[in-house]
């Protein structure tokens, strides 16, 4: 059947298989971990593929060092370069689904 009834019915079911597709990238994500760091690595950031932060690492000399503000910074410096990679891995991640469009809400 080739009337329109047959191209909505053939839209829905890909609709349907890049639904699933897109819920499979999403657990990857979940799964996947990304490292940012700031201050040469005095300062570690793990994030999942999902944008979360997982894990918070502060080397002890920068501890012992004792200037709070300066860890203040590194901890948002290596914050923000995790999430950036976190986000980085999500869009390459949804792009395979979507051949780069832009859809809302991926």
């Amino acid at each position: 059947m080739s009337g329109p009834l047959g191209d909505m019915g053939s839209l829905l079911r890909q609709a349907q298989q890049m639904q699933r597709e897109l819920d499979k990238v999403r657990e990857e994500l979940k799964k996947t971990t990304v490292r940012g760091s700031a201050g040469g690595g005095a300062v570690q950031i793990e994030a999942s593929g999902d944008r979360k932060i997982t894990r918070v690492k502060i080397d002890p000399e920068l501890v012992r060092g004792g200037d709070a503000a300066l860890i203040e910074e590194l901890v948002l410096l290596a914050s923000k370069d995790a999430l950036t990679k976190a986000e980085q891995l999500a869009e390459k991640g949804m792009s395979r689904i979507t051949g780069g469009l832009q859809l809302p809400g991926m």
